[in-house]
């Protein structure tokens, strides 16, 4: 549970009801509720609410740093205030963003995606085979070893369908490790994927994979040994079918 005492520092001695209810219920139970919507997305509802009311004093500010510490970037922010300011008014959204920057000035002027083996560079080789920018960065020599690669995802970022064939053995490890997306094999609902996820791709099987179109998704791709390995690039993922996701 999120664990909160401002309600009792400042008002347990004049309403102390009122502070139970701060602390224990709205910052406790509601925001901890995270297998119904997850922090990121209540702080994003939140400063939306807020800044919709006007409301941009101390309390905006404490939910802009709760925003960052629950994954919210700061190009996602400024995206976010930016919508925000047509339905909540200019001079709202100036105030807000007055916060914001004092809230993400520490952050690197170019953000960085991949977690923590990093983002890599522009996927070029395979760009053919993917709706949206993906990036690579391998980790290590397919001549040595097992080949593994950290792949990248943009929002919205997915390969094409495909299959990993093999006579034996063959397939594909992947180990999530930042961001959010999906996995799906033909015939089988999409599969929500989070950090520390693991799908295990059997060889010959139809599959894709990618980004959801609201967040940034890198995985650890690892290359199965198997005998008479290959790859096999299918039809794209339609945005129809993305869509409905």
């Amino acid at each position: 549970m999120v664990k909160q005492t401002a309600g009792r520092d400042a008002l347990y001695d004049f309403a102390p009801k009122f502070a139970e209810l701060n602390d224990d219920v709205l910052f406790g139970e509601v925001w901890s509720r995270e297998d119904k919507l997850s922090l990121k997305l209540r702080s994003v509802v939140t400063i939306s609410t807020l800044i919709g009311k006007g409301i941009v004093d101390s309390s905006l500010k404490y939910h802009l740093e709760s925003a960052r510490k629950n994954g919210v970037t700061r190009s996602e922010m400024a995206e976010i205030l930016t919508h925000i300011a047509f339905y909540a008014g200019w001079p709202n959204a100036w105030a807000a963003f007055r916060m914001a920057k004092e809230v993400y000035a520490d952050d690197q002027e170019q953000e960085e995606h991949g977690g923590f083996f990093g983002q890599g560079e522009p996927n070029t080789a395979y760009a053919q085979y993917f709706i949206g920018n993906s990036y690579l960065k391998p980790l290590t020599d397919p001549k040595e070893t097992v080949f593994i690669a950290n792949v990248t995802f943009e929002p919205g970022c997915r390969n094409n369908w495909h299959i990993h064939h093999a006579d034996k053995g063959g397939g594909q490890l992947l180990i999530c490790v930042d961001g959010e997306g999906w996995y799906q094999e033909e015939g089988r609902e999409a599969r929500s994927l989070k950090p520390g996820d693991v799908v295990t791709i059997p060889d010959n099987v139809k599959h894709w994979h990618g980004a959801k179109k609201d967040s940034w998704f890198s995985h650890l791709a690892v290359e199965c040994p198997g005998e008479n390995c290959k790859n096999e690039w299918c039809e794209p993922v339609s945005d129809e079918q993305y869509s409905q996701l």
